[in-house]
């Protein structure tokens, strides 16, 4: 089977299987009920996440078969499964917050074992060698996109066009064909997630798009070489809007763990963007910043281009803020 006809079975398997997956929620009334802090207007569908994982699944595998990919990297990505059950579960019907971080632990500990060494990170005026902090470092980092990518799916489409774009961007340096597998994956879906969406992906979803978006990265940071400045620049729009809002609440010594519609994106929505309008303005974004990483592709360690992005990023934040406050 070729690579292309893989892609295909794959999307095809997304878009086919997310139609299902609905049609059940929707008998079943797993559904999202819209409160005061949804982004959306009426009840709708959870869980369309499980056709991105079976979709995502199956052509992992069938990478691996055709020994496109090496088994440790299979092992790693298969280490996901942990999250994806307790996601579905919770998708059903609420799981403790605990036993929740308790099955990601397990997939970022088994996914950090099969990846087995992490190279060592150059901070400019130093260089953090030990596996004995690079390990821990790298556990929270993966729990914490696991974590922001289910926070900032808020609106339609949103982070199904994460889960295609950081993979792109990573395409140009490491030429792997798991990445495609990724991107067709989510395809597949997002046409059911456009506005307005038809189906939510939940936390199965999510979750697994950030998980592999952060093993993905550290694997080929340690095979392709991909600079971590690359990595931090082509997923900025989706930690920075998480990490910052998530610091501003504490400083405002507001509860971290209740609900809220603080991110930039859902600012944007609230002054009367539509989610599709605000999408688009993300790709916008997404695409710059592509466009930059690939101009630069062979200066990429430079850190002027990670004070470049984070200033976009900055200047977004400040823009939505002064808009809250004069409105």
């Amino acid at each position: 089977m070729s690579i292309y006809i893989t892609l295909s079975v794959v999307l095809l398997i997304s878009f086919i299987l997310t139609y299902l997956v609905r049609k059940a929620a929707i008998k079943k009334s797993i559904l999202d009920i819209p409160n005061h802090r949804s982004s959306h207007s009426v009840p709708t569908p959870r869980g369309g996440g499980i056709a991105i994982m079976i979709a995502w699944y199956v052509g992992v595998i069938t990478l691996y078969i055709m020994k496109y990919i090496e088994l440790n990297l299979f092992l790693a990505l298969a280490s996901g499964s942990f999250l994806s059950v307790i996601s579905i579960i919770d998708d059903i019907r609420n799981v403790k917050p605990k036993v929740r971080l308790l099955f990601q632990a397990l997939s970022a500990i088994g996914a950090l074992y099969f990846i087995g060494y992490i190279r060592p990170i150059d901070l400019f005026v130093f260089q953090i060698s030990s596996q004995y902090i690079l390990f821990p470092l790298f556990f929270i980092a993966i729990l914490w996109f696991i974590n922001l990518f289910n926070f900032l799916d808020g609106i339609d489409g949103h982070i199904a066009i994460a889960g295609i774009t950081i993979p792109l961007g990573l395409y140009i340096f490491s030429d792997s064909q798991v990445l495609l597998i990724m991107v067709a994956a989510v395809l597949g879906f997002l046409p059911w997630n456009w506005q307005r969406a038809k189906i939510f992906m939940g936390d199965v979803g999510s979750t697994l798009i950030g998980f592999n978006v952060v093993i993905l990265s550290l694997w080929f940071r340690n095979t392709a070489n991909v600079s971590i400045i690359v990595i931090l620049v082509l997923s900025s729009l989706y930690w920075f809007d998480a990490t910052l809002t998530l610091v501003r609440r504490f400083l405002n010594k507001e509860k971290l763990s209740e609900a809220h519609r603080k991110h930039a994106y859902q600012r944007i929505v609230q002054y009367g963007f539509s989610h599709q309008k605000t999408v688009m303005f993300a790709i916008i974004i997404n695409i710059i910043f592509f466009t930059t990483v690939y101009m630069l592709k062979e200066n990429t360690h430079n850190i002027f281009l990670l004070i470049g992005c984070l200033l976009i990023n900055m200047a977004v934040h400040v823009y939505v803020e002064k808009k809250k406050r004069f409105e």
